[in-house]
């Protein structure tokens, strides 16, 4: 009886054609699928005399090479029939694939803005190097030997000199490095905006980075003075939270700026009443700034009794946090489609 099920099965194996992928795969199913008819007659060995057992396995033996060599010979030649003729390859019922658009990153939005209201004032862009000296890093802006930013917790080292520790070769702490070279090979008037990388030797968390992004800025020429300082930061702050937006001065210290102040913004979010990401307080840091330091002037060639200047550095995360309620500066270097894509036509 099974003899003559597949012999059968055979001769219908052999007559069988097979134009297109559909019918390949319904062959397949048929025949030497796991619930095709081949391994259904497999299963029924063990119904089978045990005399006749081994006889029988042969035949089915024979049914299946012959159902996967004819599969094997179908599938060869639909795919010779493709290659010859591309127009098969073209599904014309699929639907239209959408034409995806990437975004720019939200550091580079707000980067851009920063640039844009800048050059508005008169300022150009500079850039530098990311691996310095600590003469362009440290020295040249005044930090005294022992200052603690010299530190390995503080700064990534690439080299150490075994003479003079100006030689030293490390990853740039800020972008105050171009201002140095900047006022080395220009005379005032000066006025640029220095974006770029830094890296600082801290432990990642939800509001620390060992990389991150700065902004500075300087302006030297005659006659410069706190208030311009003042005013321009305060443009800044209109331009780039709104023109409700206040700031305020509090006095502080950086080794390069003599008199120094953080610039605070009033929260955006609360609009100064208070909130958790203000602390309360109504008002939000987004700068550190100061009258350049004279001895830095000195240090790259400037005379400090015939110019004056100001300097301003903000983080670029710190910024892009703020205008976009960002609570997380991990999320802006994980690369995850979800975050980024919310800044679509931003």
């Amino acid at each position: 009886m099974i003899t003559d099920r597949v012999k059968n099965l055979i001769s219908e194996i052999e007559q069988t054609e097979v134009q297109n992928k559909e019918q390949l795969e319904a062959f397949r199913m048929r025949y030497i699928s796991k619930k095709g008819v081949v391994s259904e007659l497999f299963d029924g060995l063990k119904n089978i005399a045990p005399d006749e057992r081994r006889a029988v396995g042969q035949e089915l033996n024979t049914l299946k090479n012959v159902a996967q060599n004819r599969f094997q010979e179908f599938s060869t030649s639909l795919e010779n029939n493709a290659d010859s003729n591309p127009e098969l390859l073209i599904d014309l019922t699929l639907p239209v694939a959408p034409n995806l658009q990437g975004s720019l990153h939200p550091l580079t939005i707000v980067r851009k803005r920063i640039i844009e209201i800048f050059e508005r004032m008169g300022f150009n862009v500079s850039y530098g190097p990311e691996i310095e000296t600590d003469w362009y890093n440290f020295s040249a802006l005044n930090f005294a030997d022992n200052h603690p930013a010299r530190e390995m917790q503080d700064t990534f080292f690439i080299s150490k000199s075994e003479g003079d520790v100006k030689d030293d070769v490390l990853l740039r702490t800020h972008t105050s490095n171009v201002q140095v070279r900047l006022m080395e090979r220009q005379k005032p008037p000066i006025r640029s905006i220095m974006p770029g990388r830094v890296f600082r030797n801290e432990a990642i968390s939800a509001r620390a980075h060992c990389v991150f992004h700065q902004v500075e800025g300087l302006y030297v020429d005659k006659n410069v003075s706190f208030k311009d300082l003042k005013d321009t930061l305060y443009h800044f702050a209109k331009e780039m939270f709104g023109k409700d937006s206040k700031i305020r001065l509090r006095p502080s210290y950086f080794p390069f700026t003599e008199p120094s102040a953080e610039i605070d913004v009033t929260c955006f979010i609360c609009k100064g009443k208070g909130c958790n990401v203000c602390k309360h307080t109504g008002w939000v840091e987004i700068a550190g700034s100061g009258m350049v330091d004279p001895n830095v002037l000195t240090n790259c060639g400037i005379d400090s009794e015939e110019y004056t200047g100001f300097a301003f550095g903000m983080g670029i995360e710190r910024i892009t946090m703020l205008r976009y309620g960002i609570n997380d500066l991990r999320f802006f270097t994980e690369n995850d489609v979800r975050f980024l894509r919310q800044f679509e036509g931003a």
